[in-house]
């Protein structure tokens, strides 16, 4: 059977981060599997910035010792609450440091397998360990979600790969590169091929790159009053989507799949315009019919609104397309447990506390999107899942360890004794 424990979560991103802080705060005992911040370490380009403003950046413990904005102002790094883009190196180190400070008990293994045998979750780690536990949180992120057009699907993966899939993009120095998309992590990808060297070449279906228009600080009364802020932009209907999740929940199922597929596509930040346009080829009204290898590469067949067509020859061909977040794409769910989760297009139906229709089994993040909406999708949406999951967590089993049960020297009793953050980590 393995080690038993009361809690396991999967994950080790803003989001399992924020969760495991918030049981270690209410003494839960639990474990947190996974690479801390590995998602953002690995799957993204060196040198991009985030979309999200500084104030909607962070990690979530429950008093809110370590914020990024201390984080930045203790070691000298760019801030502002609006108008300086984040840095993904400085998310990313800030990240690792909540980690080191708020979740030391991490432990860097990857999960396997989960089951269920009627009573328990059975987890296998990498290595061959097993875990037993009586309730598991799902915060895998987005790196099993990459999605690829069809059209691109069958060709070898040397030629055809997705954004997630590169961290260093010097690799393409002198290579023709087509990157297929519009959305930010395309015009991100497309700029930093760019700057590495890369001949790059940006193609979209659509007739533009709709970046983001660059906010006028400070804001004007009748713009704070018409569109106010939110930590996933502005408008009411985004203060409506950050503020009110578990109210969004209760709208009609066809509305919520509706509002979280349209709202807030994946604009482009308005600090890669520059970075983008009249320094790099950019293909619009254009979408890729065929693709075939060949001894340059790959041939693209692109097909214009008019039926026109035309050839573009690349080396290699990079597609920012998004993600397409499913149950059955996430590798170590067992098959008989997935079977028995209730979901609607692909995703699981959750209650108002993350929990799907396998008692114990909630899965939090992008995944949990078309329950609560937008939201989350971003990693801001942590600072509402993590103290929901974990309250419920506490209530849903007296077998969870009160405070009193938690032995010296144990991981949790360990973090409970973490009191402050040093102001001076340098």
């Amino acid at each position: 059977m393995g080690q038993l424990c009361d809690v396991v979560v999967i994950g080790a991103g803003p989001y399992g981060l924020s969760i495991a802080a918030h049981l270690a705060g209410r003494n839960i005992r639990h474990r947190i599997f996974g690479k801390a911040m590995e998602t953002w370490a690995t799957q993204m380009p060196r040198g991009m910035q985030l979309k999200s403003e500084g104030s909607a950046t962070g990690l979530y413990d429950p008093a809110r010792r370590l914020t990024f904005e201390r984080y930045c102002r203790d070691r000298n790094l760019p801030y502002a609450d609006l108008g300086v883009p984040p840095r993904l190196k400085d998310f990313v180190d800030y990240g690792r440091e909540f980690q080191r400070v708020v979740v030391p008990h991490l432990e860097e293994v990857m999960v396997e397998s989960l089951e269920y045998d009627g009573s328990r979750y059975q987890l296998r780690l990498a290595g061959g360990a097993r875990c037993s536990a009586g309730a598991v949180v799902v915060a895998a992120g987005i790196s099993h979600f990459a999605a690829l057009p069809k059209a691109l699907s069958d060709l070898p993966r040397g030629l055809v790969t997705h954004t997630s899939q590169h961290h260093d993009l010097g690799t393409f120095k002198g290579r023709k590169v087509a990157v297929i998309g519009a959305g930010a992590s395309a015009a991100d990808v497309a700029g930093l091929l760019h700057e590495a060297g890369a001949e790059a070449h940006l193609i979209a279906r659509g007739s533009l790159i709709p970046f983001h228009t660059k906010m006028r600080l400070p804001r004007p009364l009748h713009d704070q009053l018409r569109n106010p802020l939110s930590k996933i932009g502005p408008g009411w209907r985004s203060v409506f989507f950050t503020k009110f999740p578990h109210l969004f929940r209760l709208l009609p199922e066809t509305r919520r799949l509706r509002i979280v597929r349209t709202y807030l596509g994946p604009a482009p930040g308005y600090f890669m315009r520059d970075r983008v346009i009249g320094k790099l080829p950019v293909h619009c009204g254009l979408q890729v019919m065929q693709a075939k290898p060949n001894a340059g590469g790959v041939l693209l067949t692109l097909v214009n609104e008019s039926g026109e067509k035309r050839e573009f020859q690349a080396d290699h061909v990079v597609c920012g397309t998004g993600y397409r977040s499913e149950l059955a794409r996430l590798p170590f769910l067992d098959e008989t447990l997935l079977s028995r989760i209730n979901a609607v297009e692909g995703t699981p139906i959750l209650s108002a506390n993350f929990e799907s229709s396998m008692p114990g089994l909630y899965f939090v993040g992008a995944i949990a999107a078309n329950t609560f909406g937008p939201v989350l999708r971003f990693a801001c949406g942590a600072e509402f899942a993590a103290p929901r999951v974990a309250r419920h967590l506490s209530r849903r089993d007296k077998s969870l360890a009160p405070s009193s049960a938690i032995e010296a020297g144990s991981p949790i009793h360990a973090m409970a004794q973490v009191v402050d953050v040093p102001g001076d980590h340098s």
